[in-house]
């Protein structure tokens, strides 16, 4: 009896004694996913803190204008305004940056020329990573006469040249807004995102997880999006965002041929233009929204390159 005593009471301590152990280790030794191995190297990656200070400066000033400045955009005064030079002493005021050749104030029309620009990237942006993404899934899952069938449909519009295309799409409009100019955008520059996606859900629908899925009798829908999509969704959160910067670009571009934005909205790409014939006696006029677009063009190619590194690892 006393031998039997002693053993129960000896087992309890045991296990207390092994239990401490053993959820430690499982702490310790807990898996890290991918996203969380990618926010803790682009926390500690400078190129990724400074793209994201700019970028979140850059989408303050897109949502609350009036932050920044409190001049109009479009109120002119060609008599004592004209082409007036930069006053850099008086930060965030409308003479901070000189006048146009309208009289307005250069500063109070970069703040307010923002709005449109992000606008368009970000609405192109999103659409082609949705619909590209889809088509893509689509594609690269079941294979077949569908994946021939929607790969030709992308070589053709990939085939048309980017600006050339929607130079001709904006044509056939009179009024050319934003979501006119965003339209043209992401019928011509879905492709990308679609090739990307393909791609990686056909390297991913080959592994066990997937397999396994299969056998327990998971259901089509559920294994595209449970189990395939956020394996395969990281190149394409790549390509995107380094793409947001290109689509701001594209506007740009297309708003300085003046097949874009129009007057009265108010565009970096429209300063540019307006810009080109006083660069010999007013190159203010044109410096300061050229340096915008390439200032925010450079933020976002380098949060894709943070991210690019950090979701890849064969770069760690």
């Amino acid at each position: 009896m006393p031998e039997a005593t002693e053993g129960t009471a000896t087992l309890p301590a045991a296990e207390e004694q092994a239990a401490p152990k053993s959820q430690g280790k499982s702490n310790a030794g807990k898996p890290r996913s991918l996203w969380s191995d990618a926010w803790r190297d682009l926390r500690r990656n400078p190129l990724f803190v400074a793209s994201a200070v700019l970028i979140l400066v850059l989408l303050v000033m897109t949502c609350f204008p009036s932050l920044f400045t409190d001049t109009s955009p479009r109120d002119g005064n060609l008599q004592g305004a004209f082409l007036k030079d930069p006053q850099y002493g008086k930060v965030f005021s409308g003479e901070w940056l000189g006048y146009d050749g309208q009289g307005r104030s250069i500063w109070a029309r970069l703040v307010y020329g923002a709005r449109a620009s992000v606008i368009v990237g970000v609405v192109v942006t999103a659409a082609v990573t949705l619909f590209g993404g889809v088509v893509g899934m689509l594609a690269g899952y079941f294979g077949g006469w569908l994946d021939s069938l929607l790969s030709r449909l992308t070589d053709i519009f990939a085939g048309i040249p980017f600006l050339l295309g929607a130079m001709v799409v904006l044509t056939s409009f009179d009024v050319r807004s934003v979501w006119v100019v965003s339209s043209a955008l992401v019928i011509l520059g879905w492709t990308q995102i679609a090739r990307v996606m393909r791609g990686s859900v056909i390297s991913c629908k080959q592994a066990d997880y997937v397999m396994a899925a299969k056998a327990l009798g998971a259901g089509t829908g559920r294994i595209l999006l449970r189990h395939i999509l956020p394996n395969a969704v990281a190149p394409v959160i790549v390509v995107a965002t380094v793409a947001l910067g290109g689509y701001i670009s594209a506007e740009a571009t297309l708003s300085y041929l003046g097949i874009g934005l129009a007057d009265p909205v108010v565009s970096w790409g429209i300063d540019v233009s307006a810009g080109k014939d006083q660069l010999r006696n007013a190159p203010h006029v044109l410096l300061f929204p050229a340096l915008m677009v390439s200032i925010t063009v450079l933020a976002f190619i380098m949060l894709g390159d943070a991210v690019r590194n950090a979701l890849d690892p064969k770069l760690r």
